[in-house]
This record gives C-alpha cells, sequence and structure tokens, in this order.
C-alpha cells in the first residue's frame, strides 16, 4: 500500500502545501487504485502531479470542513467541463447530507437575465455513501471510528486486504478513545502508521475537543501501539520541528513530519 502526501497544511493551505489531502494506493483488478481522503484548498491541482485525477476511484471525506473538502468542487469542475469529460461519477464517501454540503459550496443564485448552470448538479454528480463502522473500497477494508471535533467528524482505517498493510488517518480530533481504539486494531496489535494530526502546540489554555498537539499525537500512537507515527496539519503559523520535538518524547517508534509530495511504502510488520 503507498500513502502520497497530496497536501499536509493544517487548517489553511500554506505557502508549501495545499490543505489536507492523502493519495492511498494499492494494487486492484491488474491496475492501481486511487482513494483520496480529504481534498482541501489547492489539493486538486496538486493531486495532477501524482495521477491524472481522472482516474481517481474514490474520495473518503473524514469532515466537511472546508479545509478538508472544498477542491471537491474543482474536481466536479473538471469531471464536467475537461477536454476529457464527462468523467466517471466515483463514489464519495463522507459525513451525512454531504451531497448537500458541497452544492451550499459550489452553488451560486444565477443573474436575474440568465439561466442557471444546468445539467447534473454537484450534489448528484458523485455516489455519495455515509460512512458506516466498516466498508469496502476497492481493495482496502475501510472501518471509521468518530472523533472528538465540533461537527462530525471520523478518523478513517485503511487496511489492504492482500497484505494485512493498515494506516489510521486521524482527521481532526481532539484526544480521543475511539482514535486509540481505531489505531489499535481489534487483534491489539496496533496499526502499521498513525498519520495523525498536530495543529496544537503544547502550551495552557487549549480548547478541548478540537485538535491534537505533536505530544497528544504520539501519546496517541503510543497507547495504540501504532508501528510508526506521521505526524500532518501542522497550521503555516506553527513552526514543524517544535511539534516534531514535541512528539518525540512520548513515542518510542519512529516518528515524522508529513511533507507534500512525499511518498511512503506502508507494509505489515
Amino acid at each position: 500500500m503507498r500513502l502520497t502526501v497530496v497536501g499536509c497544511s493544517g487548517s489553511v493551505s500554506g505557502p508549501a502545501s495545499p490543505a489536507s489531502s492523502y493519495l492511498v494506493q494499492a494494487p486492484y483488478e491488474g491496475r492501481a487504485f486511487s482513494l483520496v481522503l480529504d481534498l482541501g484548498p489547492g489539493a486538486f491541482g496538486a493531486l495532477h502531479r501524482h495521477l491524472d485525477p481522472s482516474a481517481v476511484d474514490a474520495y473518503g471525506f473524514s469532515h466537511l470542513h472546508p479545509d478538508h473538502c472544498l477542491d471537491l468542487c474543482g474536481a466536479y469542475v473538471a469531471a464536467r467541463y475537461s477536454p476529457t469529460a464527462p468523467w466517471p461519477r466515483v463514489p464519495v464517501h463522507a459525513p451525512a447530507d454531504a451531497g448537500a454540503r458541497f452544492a451550499r459550496a459550489y452553488d451560486v443564485a444565477p443573474r436575474a437575465d440568465r439561466d442557471g448552470e444546468g445539467g447534473v448538479s454537484i450534489a448528484d454528480w458523485f455516489g455519495y455513501r455515509t460512512w458506516r463502522p466498516e466498508q469496502e473500497v476497492g481493495p482496502f477494508r475501510v472501518a471509521t471510528a468518530p472523533v472528538d471535533h465540533p461537527v462530525e467528524a471520523y478518523a478513517v482505517r485503511v487496511t489492504e486486504a492482500a497484505t494485512g498493510a493498515s494506516l489510521v488517518y486521524s482527521g481532526d480530533t481532539g484526544p480521543c478513545d475511539t482514535l486509540v481504539d481505531l489505531a489499535r486494531g481489534e487483534d491489539g496489535g496496533g496499526v502499521d502508521l498513525l498519520l495523525a494530526e498536530a495543529a496544537f502546540l503544547d502550551g495552557p489554555g487549549l480548547p478541548s475537543g478540537v485538535h491534537l498537539t505533536g505530544s497528544q499525537a504520539a501519546i496517541a500512537a503510543t497507547r495504540a501501539g501504532a508501528r510508526s507515527l506521521l505526524l500532518t496539519h501542522i497550521p503555516p503559523w506553527h513552526d514543524p520541528q517544535r511539534v516534531l520535538a514535541e512528539a518525540r518524547p512520548h513515542f518510542a517508534g519512529p516518528v515524522s513530519l508529513a511533507v507534500t509530495d512525499a511518498v511512503r511504502e506502508v507494509r505489515p510488520r
């Protein structure tokens, strides 16, 4: 299973990276199956560096805050109007009512003297599927768990069925047992890679139920028995090296920072 960091800037796109987006690929039916987790501002353009976006097989959204989802509007425009359009109308796994959410983001009232855009709307173009605790997506077994954030939000566990390689993407969350349990797994063996947000720095007065610090992400990885930890979703106003330094004392395994365009092979223990 291959993980490509398409975008890793937290809360907003940044000078060195689009906002959150991760491409997960594995062999399937004689080709590479491509699952995109989140598609924040700037990510759709960056995705072109790694594959023809018309070849995306499925999207998955941890939650529907704009920094994690708004570039699906760009994917819709390309799917309808690019020279290779129409593109396949692929599934979108997301929290409930995602189609209506994307319609609010995309649709604008037409001018009084003009008809609207017409055609199939973004609310109907994609095959929206509300997250279930477990689902099969191509070569992957995908499990979700609700996490602690101000809106409906999920951590997502992706396991390659053929090899057992696994990663958990935290989405956005404060510290919570559901993230740890998902990363630990039913067999208690611990996930191969925990891709964890770390948008806050350690300090007093942090709001609860919003984001993790680097140290909190590392503690979650330790509690889960994760094999390795990749820190992401660091906003451009924080120093990533400080986040990494706060994490390292709390996790004995390999810990590193997500970097745009980095590719990582996720292998089972």
